[in-house]
């Protein structure tokens, strides 16, 4: 075939999987969804990345845009249904970064990842733009943009950016490269992607935009206002929507340009634990509208959540503990290897390196510190409120009054307390999913990511009888302070996760939350108007990641 042989051409046989044994790991989510795709292509350039989409442009192929495959929606995966064939461009190899006017901005690339970018601003006393569970997974820069994906940082908000370079397919059908970096690199794609990866401007004396920003805007005046009905973050919000940002891969991202902030300095972490959540709720409400200093964070997790992540996620927290993030991407890799080599053996179950690692995991003692496992013992409900600089004395002071009149205690956490009880959080993500790979498929999941109304006092979430008894577990944890939630749900036997699905967001629909709130539509919900329209200009004749918030997946948006 014509289209193979020239990406082949462009990208070399080592980069490119044409096998549905080797693809298979791009091709299936994070936590669900699976479909076919012609290959898998994975430039290693930024002129080879467009190379190659003029080619599937030429041949009239559906583009998948993929970095590291952590979405949790499906969003970077093939369906199914498609009038065209389908070609995943993995952009992962693209691992450029560069910082601009001395690291106060920079630039990030297809393969750019939260982590690099983390670490490549530490020795400059600077943080990124966000700081999300998924750069534990190896999470990308772009990723991040493209799903508005919001994160743990109460004073930023979710990641977005109005200065990005990226292609597009117009109304007329051609392909173009839109340059709005606000750095002149030249006219012709060509001339643009060669000056941008060699860095030939003066990246120390790039002009500020004074129309386009890197930065999601008013988020600090938005999180206080705790008396609002609306919730303070959602995927559809429309102030989060331009141009490659909400995008959702209706756009092929080459570069975004972002701003970096001022590290928080000295920081301490509050663990709290309580059996109220009208205490949560009612310290929430002071914080928000009181303190002179915001929190960088306020992380929740409830008693159950708690339990299971220390029983099916010990593995998790021990390794990245232990390694770090850096080989994460690596290792993901390794384990997708090994399932696909040993599913051809009939010894082997399905999932068996799961398998290994949960026996492995179950070897070693509890990970998790005393002072942790003594408020498991005592509280449902725990909170790890982090401040920095002065609002350190400032919550120290509020803390100690507060909890002399309401119910619960709070400690300062140590070093190893305050990266344990981060970890532990984190790794609640993966929990239904090795529960499900424990059981070999017998039982359904469920995940919601919802963002509840500022004003929302009945937070903690009360389900009726008919809805609770399909449930077997209940993981609710989650960015406290801006009232997004992820409500994960295990299954009982038998249970249509469809089904239970219509019926759980019908709640939400009463209490007036919307979602999801972070992890984008993918193929999981209907995308709001907003998104919808937000796709469409982005992409007039639906090639790129058609589908997405079960829209057409055919071309010019035809409906079937």
């Amino acid at each position: 075939m014509s289209t193979i042989k020239d990406l082949t051409a462009i990208v070399g046989s080592h980069h490119i999987v044409t096998s549905a044994a080797k693809s298979l790991r791009y091709r299936k989510g994070y936590r669900s969804g699976k479909g076919d795709a012609l290959a898998v292509v994975m430039p290693g350039t930024l002129l080879e990345m467009w190379q190659v989409l003029k080619v599937l442009h030429r041949d009239n192929i559906i583009i998948l845009m993929q970095a590291s495959n952590t979405s949790l929606t499906e969003g970077s995966t093939p369906s199914d249904g498609y009038d065209r064939d389908v070609v995943i461009v993995k952009g992962s190899r693209i691992k450029d970064l560069q910082l601009i006017n001395q690291g106060k901005q920079i630039l990030a690339f297809p393969g750019t990842t939260l982590n690099k970018l983390e670490q490549t601003l530490k020795p400059l006393n600077r943080e990124p733009h966000s700081v999300i569970g998924s750069s534990n997974l190896g999470a990308s820069v772009i990723g991040g943009i493209n799903n508005n994906s919001g994160g743990a940082l109460i004073q930023r908000g979710p990641a977005y950016t109005e200065l990005a370079l990226y292609a597009r397919i117009d109304e007329n059908n051609e392909l173009h490269l839109v340059n709005h970096l606000g750095i002149d690199l030249g006219d012709t794609p060509e001339e643009i992607l060669d000056n941008l990866a060699n860095r030939r401007f003066d990246v120390n004396n790039v002009p500020n935009s004074e129309e386009r920003v890197g930065h999601n805007r008013d988020y600090e005046k938005r999180v206080r206002d705790v008396d609002s009905d609306m919730p303070t973050r959602y995927n559809a919000d429309p102030k989060g929507l331009y141009e490659a940002s909400g995008a959702a891969g209706k756009v092929a991202t080459f570069a975004v340009r972002l701003d970096t902030y001022v590290s928080e300095g000295e920081s301490q972490v509050f663990y709290i634990g309580t059996n109220s959540p009208a205490v949560l709720e009612k310290m929430r409400r002071h914080i928000l509208s009181e303190f002179k200093n915001l929190p960088v964070s306020g992380e929740y997790m409830h008693k159950e959540a708690y339990e299971l992540a220390k029983l099916y996620g010990k593995d998790s927290l021990m390794v990245l503990d232990k390694v770090g993030t850096e080989y994460l991407p690596t290792m993901f890799g390794w384990k997708a290897t090994a399932e696909r080599m040993l599913s051809h053996l009939p010894t082997f179950k399905p999932y068996f390196p799961d398998r290994f690692l949960q026996r492995a995991g179950n070897i070693f003692p509890n990970q998790l510190p005393k002072r942790m496992e003594d408020y498991a013992n005592r509280f449902q409900h725990y909170l790890q409120l982090k401040m920095s600089g002065d609002g350190i004395a400032e919550a120290r002071a509020y803390l100690t009054e507060f909890f002399k009149e309401e119910e619960g205690e709070f400690f300062e956490a140590n070093a190893d307390e305050t990266n344990k009880a981060s970890l532990h959080r984190y790794v609640t993500a993966s929990v239904p999913i090795r529960y499900q790979e424990l059981h070999q498929d017998k039982i359904d999941i469920l995940p919601i990511d919802v963002a509840l109304r500022r004003n929302d006092d009945d937070w903690f979430e009360t389900l009726p009888k008919e809805i609770d008894d399909k449930i077997e577990y209940k993981l609710y944890y989650g960015h406290f302070l801006d009232h997004v939630m992820h409500q994960d749900y295990i299954l009982k036997p038998g249970v249509d996760a469809h089904e239970l699905k219509q019926e759980m967001l019908k709640l939400f629909d009463k209490r007036g939350a919307i979602y999801p709130a972070e992890h984008n539509v993918g193929h999981l919900y209907k995308a709001a108007p907003a998104l919808v329209e937000h796709y469409k200009k982005n992409d007039p004749t639906n090639s790129f990641n058609p589908g997405i918030g079960k829209t057409s997946k055919r071309k010019w948006w035809e409906e079937y």
